[in-house]
């Protein structure tokens, strides 16, 4: 896949007068792009445009409302501006402990509250000490790339950096369509090669039963 650079990849920690901390990424503003720059003759659109999104791990410990902290970054639409961007930010294993970052299709926000998110669920994979990076772009390569049959199904994805172990997750819309779940789980596993067991945990029982949710679906 082609590759470019994108001036607006703004990393923390970043010199200039905005306090961020060290693995921490920081929403792009539009006005940095460069009207100089040149402007590649062919693109390659994606299906769909998708938002990256990062949750700040000290705002939440200030006990905000939950999603309070969390800021988009950049929306992109097609191939270049994925590299772009992938390849300016931190990957999964740099980020701050406690961070959470989200890939989603654009206009969706990754919160149970949104519309389109909101009858859904997930599957989450606990990652294997040092591969973190490859399944978080396996994954995000599979989501954009359109690989999964039930695509239209798929939200987005988040990566949770924790002290124990980091997690991807796999939010898809209708949490009832049985088959649908269990063949994005399968092709999903099978992407990324994981053999561990897997589980597909709805949003609503989530909310009412937090981390002692039961899967629904198991893989």
């Amino acid at each position: 896949m082609a590759e470019s650079t994108v001036e607006s990849a703004k990393l923390a920690a970043v010199d200039g007068d905005i306090e961020v901390e060290e693995g921490e990424i920081l929403a792009l503003d539009p006005s940095s792009n460069s009207s100089s720059a040149a402007v590649p003759q062919s693109l390659h659109p994606l299906e769909h445009s998708w938002t990256f999104w990062f949750d700040n791990p000290s705002a939440k410990s200030k006990q905000v409302a939950w999603g309070s902290s969390m800021r988009s970054v950049h929306t992109f639409s097609t191939v270049e501006e994925f590299w772009s961007l992938y390849n300016n930010i931190h990957h999964p294993s740099k980020l701050v402990m406690g961070a959470d970052f989200y890939c989603f299709k654009a206009k969706i926000e990754p919160k149970w509250e949104d519309p389109v998110c909101a009858n859904g669920g997930k599957w989450t994979i606990a990652c294997v000490k040092g591969k973190v990076d490859t399944s978080w772009l396996y994954t995000l390569l599979a989501m954009i790339g359109e690989q999964f049959d039930h695509g239209d199904e798929i939200c987005g994805a988040v990566v949770n950096v924790r002290q124990k172990q980091e997690r991807i997750s796999l939010w898809t819309k209708n949490a009832m369509n049985e088959a649908a779940q269990v063949s994005i789980g399968r092709q999903w596993k099978e992407l990324l090669d994981y053999n561990e067991s897997i589980g597909f945990i709805f949003h609503d029982d989530a909310k009412k039963f937090d981390r002692v949710a039961k899967a629904r679906y198991t893989l």
